[in-house]
Parts: structure tokens; sequence; C-alpha cells
């Protein structure tokens, strides 16, 4: 019996081992379930950090070319007057003088001003006889004509790609026809 008594302490011993190797290997299982857990977090915060800063990027750049868009809209507003008294003084030159090579080279020059601003995206509000839009128009004044409809441009106005940098400014038509 004694025999038997030595081998009851041994297995005793093995199973012992055995149960403590089992909770390593829970626990183990356990703290890598919980590293996943963390790992698993810390890709989802690293995702949102990432897409957070993309979009930084993206808003950055659109905050840069509406800057650079403002800039070039604040010159163009500062040069359409000289392109208006430009076109006035080509409008009061004399028919006979109309002809002349300095006043041909003058309306070359007005045709380039229009050019480069149509290469910026700059172009011109139509407004005789279209419907009077307060978006597009100023209105100075009511004149004879069809009611509500443009009937003069006295200033032009303009757009810089989609957005009016400068109303027209307009004669309305009062509804009152003029007699022909």
């Amino acid at each position: 019996m004694l025999v038997q008594e030595e081998k009851q302490p041994e297995e005793m011993k093995h199973s012992a081992e055995e149960l403590i190797e089992t909770e390593d290997v829970e626990a183990l299982k356990e703290s890598l379930s919980e590293e996943k857990v963390k790992a698993e977090n810390h890709l989802q915060n690293w995702q949102r950090t990432q897409a957070d800063f993309i979009n930084y990027k993206r808003r950055s750049e659109q905050e840069k070319e509406e800057m650079k868009e403002f800039a070039n809209s604040v010159l163009i507003c500062n040069l359409l007057p000289v392109l208006d008294d430009l076109e006035r003084a080509l409008s009061s030159i004399p028919p006979k003088l109309a002809k002349l090579p300095w006043a041909e080279g003058i309306r070359l020059i007005e045709r380039k001003f229009h050019s480069v601003l149509e290469a910026q995206g700059v172009t011109p509000i139509k407004t005789k006889g279209k419907q009077f839009d307060p978006n597009l128009h100023e209105a100075a004044m009511s004149a004879p004509g069809r009611e509500g409809i443009v009937v003069k441009e006295m200033k032009r106005g303009y757009r810089l790609r989609d957005r009016i940098i400068r109303p027209a400014t307009v004669a309305v038509g009062s509804g009152n026809e003029e007699n022909k």
C-alpha cells in the first residue's frame, strides 16, 4: 500500500501542474482577448485620425482656393472701372475718326482686356431685354417699356465663374410703352 500512497501525491502533483497550466492558458487567452480589443480600438482611432487629417487637408486646400479666388475678384473689381472708362471712350469717338489707326489700336486694347478677363472666368451679365433679377441687376431708374424688363444698361455687370462680382446697373420698364 505504500506504493499506492506514493503514487497519489505524484498524481496530485501532475494534476495540480495541469490545473495551473490550464489557468495560465485561460489567463493568457483572456489577456490576448483584451489586447485584441485594445488593438481594434487603436486601429479605429488611427483610422478616424487619418480621415480627420484627410478632411483637414481638403478643407485647407479649399480655403486656399477660396482665398485666391477672393484676391482675384478684388483685383478684377478694381480693374472694371478702367474697362468701363475705356468702353465709354470708344463709344464717344466720332464716326469720322473711328477708322483711324489709333482708334483701332484702342479697340484692340479693349478686346484684349475682355479676353484676359474671360480667361480668368469673368463674363458679362446679359441684361437688355431680360427679366429684371435683383440678384443680377441693380435698378437705377424706371423707363418706358415692358414692365419688369430691362430696357437699358447703364453699367455692365460681371460674374466671376458662378459668383456675381458686380451687378449690372439698369433701367427697368415701367409698363408704359413708348409710342413708336
